[in-house]
């Protein structure tokens, strides 16, 4: 399997031309030093030739002071994520201070105000809870879809990371929304802040040994990454912890300090004061099931089993990450790479290794390099890898060979391997809102069904009696949950960030803006001749953070300005590749003079299977913009005027078009849409 993990961007940083300063730890300035005793490490005999032991590092003074930035001395002052933000959501202002701005992202919540208001800000927060694998119960579901109504804007945005957004809630508010989510069985703690963020896993609900050890080893890591001071409980239910007990191979693992991982005697042994320098994403999955973007998080963990399905250990890759900065060259995205193989009984230590190697050297000065990728891009995967090596205590076995990835989506009904069913359902741009959200409210309460969230911001309902599915059929179809053959393709793989009104960070549309070009898209394609199966990966974020990870897109548009876009081109369908920026300040009203002659070389140039970004890749961007440049638009037969296949006559097709117009469609898409929409609602549960 061949992937594409940027060299480019570590030959950049390693360019003497550019100066990219160097964070010395968080502990001291001197390099990490191995003058303790070598620690041995009890092994079969078989497996000498993979595993030996190393040193442990020292810990060395910390008497040197390091620049750093402003969150790094909010952190520390703040007793454990706690002041000022426990005496700023008392006060009578409807919003809160610099500080504890920051702090509470760590609770999970963004403060926000509706920038589409003229004039005074209205403040109000998002709170993101923590969902593992994207579990949810029926009880937290039904709360969630209760608080949406009562102090929220009444939808509910389901994430790229299979969790919950609530957006709208007021700070007068806050502690009874949060209160509400842990006393019925939900979390936000970690949901965003400076340290390990909710851990993906194929949210499909399969009763396979592989599935079910993915989503159990991400339950774990969660736990083991979870904070431990207490923090959260304090703020918001007056220190009342609701928790369930923890399986004792984590309690075991996290409380391990052999290899001088903790701070010793502190309430958070693994985070310490100042916890990590910057947001830490982790995913979990089994071979060729690439639902999670594997590749695009700080660490990514498969499962590796025998020749009988029974799991071994785990594949590990490193330096995920898709944030940047326009016009900042040494802000990049960037693919994991091959850090190693470990047994099942070591992945929390080597997780918890990784973990504490960014810890202690990933930059605290500059907020923008802060990210592990920039860590792993400036010193290079051995040396990474060395350094780990000595918080693990054992060397790295070689990385097991994998199959090719694929893309799974979990959409429509399938077997759990239990007598159940579970359907997938696709949710454009993750937005739970009006009649969809009123119907699945009455099925899941009805049927009293669990949920999974999926990292493409689509919902799977679980656990369903085959009795029951023809009637949740027709009632989803009622409420638009359509089938996925009554989907348009390009939706299917479509992703939006929020971005405006809410998003501080948005520079232009996202989520409101990508109905419209998808519809546009699909014109296009009509246009140029490309079949209604045929897709692209589209992706679209309102500022170039990359939260709907458009840098794996085969087409990306990345906010650049107002009504305008960075275009990128390349990623894969498997998300195994990076796409690269094509074009700078596209005006959203001009994407087809650039989209246009895209798809029509696309159409008439490809090699067999070649898909888009493939095909971009190979033609090269150089020629590509020449054949932009040079359009002068497809030649179309006359017959084109209208689709004999589907109107019988040119006054039927002109009084669809014209309906057509008031939808900002053309007359091919409001004619397929009311068949799909038809068929859907007739088809009662038959088949698929």
């Amino acid at each position: 399997m061949t992937t594409s993990y940027g060299a480019a961007n570590t030959a950049l940083l390693k360019d003497p031309k550019i100066q990219f300063p160097t964070f010395r730890g968080l502990r001291s300035s001197n390099s990490l030093a191995l003058t303790r005793p070598l620690h041995s490490v009890s092994v079969p005999s078989s497996n000498l030739s993979l595993i030996r032991a190393v040193a442990t590092p020292a810990k060395p003074d910390t008497a040197s002071q390091t620049k750093r930035s402003k969150v790094e001395i909010f952190k520390e002052q703040s007793n454990f994520i706690r002041y000022p933000l426990n005496e700023e959501i008392l006060t009578d202002a409807p919003n809160i201070n610099e500080a504890a701005t920051q702090l509470i992202k760590f609770h999970g919540s963004y403060q926000q105000y509706n920038r589409d208001d003229r004039g005074q800000r209205n403040y109000s927060f998002m709170l993101r809870t923590k969902n593992p694998c994207g579990k949810v119960s029926n009880k937290l579901y039904l709360t969630m879809d209760d608080l949406a109504d009562q102090f929220g804007i009444g939808t509910l945005r389901l994430t790229t990371r299979q969790t919950f957004q609530l957006h709208g809630v007021l700070k007068k508010d806050l502690k009874t929304v949060m209160s509400t989510i842990i006393k019925n069985m939900g979390s936000t703690l970690g949901a965003c802040g400076d340290l390990n963020r909710n851990v993906l896993a194929p949210a499909a609900p399969l009763k396979r040994k592989d599935y079910l050890f993915a989503q159990q080893t991400a339950d774990n890591i969660a736990a083991l990454l979870a904070p431990q001071s207490g923090f959260y409980y304090d703020v918001w239910v007056d220190g009342e912890r609701v928790i369930s007990a923890e399986p004792p191979e984590v309690v075991k693992a996290r409380n391990d300090n052999s290899h001088g991982t903790n701070f010793p005697d502190s309430p958070e042994p693994i985070y310490g004061t100042q916890f990590l320098p910057r947001k830490f994403k982790i995913a979990v999955t089994v071979p060729t099931d690439n639902s999670v973007d594997i590749l695009t998080n700080d660490i990514g963990v498969v499962v590796v089993s025998d020749d009988e399905g029974e799991p071994q250990g785990f594949n590990i890759y490193v330096g995920g990450g898709m944030g940047r900065t326009h016009r900042l060259e040494t802000t990049f995205a960037r693919l994991g790479e091959p850090l190693g193989y470990v047994p099942k009984e070591d992945i929390l230590y080597a997780v918890k290794a990784i973990v504490v190697t960014q810890r202690e050297n990933g930059r605290r000065d500059d907020r923008k390099y802060s990210r592990m990728k920039y860590l792993i891009s400036s010193w290079g995967i051995e040396k990474f890898r060395s350094v780990v090596e000595q918080y693990y205590g054992k060397k790295f076995e070689p990385f097991r060979e994998l199959p090719e990835w694929e893309f799974r989506s979990y959409l429509g009904w399938h077997e759990q391997g239990d007598g159940s069913l579970f359907c997938g359902l696709h949710v454009d741009n993750g937005r739970i809102g009006g009649k969809m959200k009123k119907t699945l409210r009455e099925i899941i309460e009805k049927h009293d069904l669990s949920i999974r969230l999926t990292p493409n911001q689509n919902i799977i309902l679980c656990d369903i009696r085959k009795a029951w599915k023809r009637p949740i059929t027709t009632a989803l179809a009622q409420a638009g949950l359509l089938q996925p053959r009554f989907v348009d393709p390009l939706n299917i793989t479509a992703m939006a960030c929020p971005a405006f009104p809410l998003c501080p960070l948005a520079i232009t549309e996202a989520e409101r803006g990508i109905p419209d070009i998808i519809k546009r898209v699909r014109a296009v394609f009509e246009k140029v001749g490309l079949r209604y199966y045929e897709s692209v990966v589209i992706r679209v974020t309102g500022c170039p953070n990359g939260c709907a990870r458009p840098y794996m897109a085969e087409l990306g548009l990345v906010g650049d300005g107002p009504n305008s876009y960075q275009v990128w081109l390349g990623g894969k369908p498997n998300q195994t590749s990076l796409a690269r920026s094509f074009m700078d300040k596209v005006k959203v009203q001009d994407l087809e003079k650039v989209l246009e002659p895209l798809f029509y070389h696309w159409k008439r140039r490809r090699q067999s299977k070649e898909s888009f970004g493939e095909f971009t890749i190979r033609m090269g961007f150089e020629k590509l913009k020449e054949l932009v440049d040079k359009w002068e638009g497809p030649v179309l037969l006359a017959s084109s005027r209208y689709n004999l296949k589907l109107f019988a006559d040119k006054e039927t097709y002109e009084a669809v078009h014209e309906l057509a117009k008031l939808q900002n469609k053309n007359a091919h898409q409001l004619a397929m849409e009311v068949i799909r929409n038809f068929v859907a609602s007739q088809q009662n549960g038959k088949g698929e």
